[in-house]
């Protein structure tokens, strides 16, 4: 990351904090919230980490718990990660591809599997369409998989809580990274195992024809028969709500038909962009949709550094 411009700004925030950092005045204050909490019969606070022997702190999860493994023999990797990372998803676009590959430059075996888990759905929902930094993370988690080969993505946008970080149902979301190994590292070819993914849009009129790869059987909505979790923009970009069907022929669809009476010239197609985005369609094996865009307007955290 030294070696590299763009994360200069991370770089020199860390270093100040290791200046300025004062471990026995954050204790102080500390015990004095505790102490003003009980006098008032109030919770005691949470007390504060030390940021210099955090998680978060460049390094120390690497050097602590990765380089002592490293030389040890492996098939792969899975990968859980990525919330807090979230305000600055732009920058995950070129730190998360770069992780990846100085482990594999580190152990030295060739671009060994590796496989990860997109950010899961969180937070309130929301009401209307727009940009939040949940969706840029799962983008720039979708994007690594054309960046760098044998690498591959569990979509669990349909698993999560609005009010846990970590999904409760962890064997949905086991099985989905388990279907990567089966078929990619262990010869089960016939295990479904790629979520279905944008590929092209074409507009006719006032709406827009998707387009998706690694649809498998088709195209499946669940619960109900028309898609949900659709907006759709003008060149304006101001987002609404989409209308949208499945299309195809013999029963088998391959692609979803999106509009809305509100936008006559559309621009833009979005898909589960949100935080918690409610969203119902699957390829027919069970694997749900992997969120996208279809513009590259400039996003929420496109200058966080």
């Amino acid at each position: 990351m030294e070696k590299d411009e763009k994360y200069q700004p991370l770089i020199a925030r860390w270093e100040q904090t290791e200046k300025t950092y004062d471990a026995a005045k954050a204790k102080a204050s500390y015990e004095e919230a505790v102490a003003k909490a009980k006098a008032a019969g109030k919770a005691a606070p949470r007390s504060p980490g030390n940021p210099l022997t955090g998680n978060a702190r460049p390094g120390n999860i690497y050097n602590g718990v990765l380089k002592p493994t490293v030389g040890y023999g492996i098939r792969g990797v899975i990968w859980y990660q990525g919330e807090s990372n979230a305000g600055r998803a732009y920058q995950y676009r070129d730190l998360f591809p770069l992780m990846i590959k100085s482990w594999r430059d580190e152990w030295n075996i060739g671009d060994f599997s590796f496989y990860w888990v997109q950010l899961a759905d969180f937070l309130p929902e929301k009401t209307e369409p727009g940009d939040s930094t949940w969706p840029e993370l799962r983008e720039a988690q979708t994007m690594t998989m054309a960046k760098l080969p044998n690498t591959g993505e569990a979509v669990i946008i349909d698993l999560g809580e609005a009010r846990d970080i970590h999904p409760r149902n962890k064997q949905d979301v086991a099985k989905r990274l388990a279907r990567w190994a089966l078929n990619r590292d262990y010869g089960m070819s016939n295990i479904p195992y790629h979520s279905p993914q944008y590929k092209s849009m074409e507009k006719q009129g006032n709406k827009v024809i998707l387009s998706f790869d690694h649809i498998g059987a088709g195209l499946y909505t669940f619960d109900t028969t028309s898609p949900v979790g659709f907006a759709i923009a003008g060149e304006d970009k101001k987002f609404v709500w989409a209308d949208a069907k499945l299309l195809g022929t013999n029963n088998v669809f391959d692609k979803i038909e999106v509009s809305s009476d509100k936008i006559t010239d559309p621009a833009s197609v979005r898909y589960a962009w949100a935080d918690n985005p409610i969203c119902n369609v699957y390829s027919k094996e069970g694997l749900p949709l992997t969120p996208f865009r279809t513009d590259d307007w400039k996003g929420a955290t496109a200058d966080a550094r």
